[in-house]
């Protein structure tokens, strides 16, 4: 044998197959770094991450980027492992439910008294209309329509400020509950 085919033959046996796993994830915008830094931690290497694609090919309001990991199969300590990250998946889950929590009663306040303002002004174009007009009446009907489309603006920041105050430090605590769930995983790790 000469030395070009020791170099070959060396080469081939360096080289250990490995197998992997995948995971795909379709994750908002807002928590792809969450994402990125706790998978980490449970073995999984970054493979791809693109946004996905929609019809227009225009960024949307809650784009959604797909996350695609893989990690190898042989991995030591997967089975404590995979409990570490299902308890991660639903510490973010929970996140994502206490945001969309901060906002929901405020929206549905204000579009409930958006309703209520244009029943009014409904109610004060019937007034004018009426044969023979009634302006007073559409005048006291106008008033609580305008401020009814007014004010649903206020009451939402106001609603949301409020639902923050007692939402926040939820959301803190299950952050402190994702920091130590990776830490425990990047130990089991080296």
């Amino acid at each position: 044998m000469d030395d070009s085919e020791r170099d070959v033959s060396s080469a081939k046996e360096q080289r250990n197959y490995v197998g992997y796993e995948y995971k795909e994830i379709a994750a908002d915008d807002s928590m792809v770094s969450l994402l990125l830094d706790g998978y980490e931690n449970f073995g999984w290497e970054v493979n791809d991450s693109l946004p996905e694609s929609d019809m227009g090919g225009k960024k949307g309001f809650n784009q959604k980027t797909v996350i695609r990991l893989k990690r190898d199969r042989k991995i030591l300590n997967k089975a404590e492992l995979t409990r570490l990250q299902r308890n991660f998946e639903a510490c973010v889950s929970q996140i994502q439910t206490l945001e969309r929590r901060k906002t929901s009663a405020a929206a549905a306040y204000a579009i409930a008294l958006g309703v209520i303002g244009t029943a009014f002004m409904a109610g004060s174009t019937f007034a004018v209309t009426a044969q023979p007009p009634n302006y007073i009446l559409c005048l006291l009907l106008a008033i609580p329509g305008f401020l009814g489309w007014i004010f649903p603006c206020f009451l939402y920041k106001k609603v949301v400020g409020k639902k923050a105050e007692k939402i926040i430090p939820l959301i803190d605590a299950k952050y402190d509950e994702i920091y130590k769930i990776c830490e425990k995983g990047n130990k089991l790790l080296y």
